[in-house]
């Protein structure tokens, strides 16, 4: 797997993390995407779930400009990274 693979997956990684830290945006995000608990527990490693992560908070800038400023990244780095991710 290339550095940049790695590198993206694990900004999208630290993005989900954030984003399940707080209940009410968790639940959002199962919401949006349909996954129960177990089956985002299972599926958390996958590129498919850190995409589906990564559009979640883009489809809603006060999320991605808060996940950006909590994981320390500019909200650029998290939109590119999912952009290279379906790429690939």
């Amino acid at each position: 797997m290339p550095a940049a693979d790695t590198n993206d997956e694990t900004l999208a990684l630290q993005a989900l993390v954030w984003t399940l830290a707080e209940p009410g945006r968790a639940n959002r995000l199962l919401d949006v995407t349909g996954l129960s608990p177990n089956a985002l527990r299972a599926s958390a490693g996958d590129r498919a779930t850190l995409i589906a992560a990564l559009q979640f908070l883009e489809s809603h800038e006060p999320d991605l400009l808060a996940c950006a400023e909590g994981i320390g990244v500019p909200p650029t780095a998290l939109v590119a990274a999912r952009a290279r991710m379906e790429a690939a």
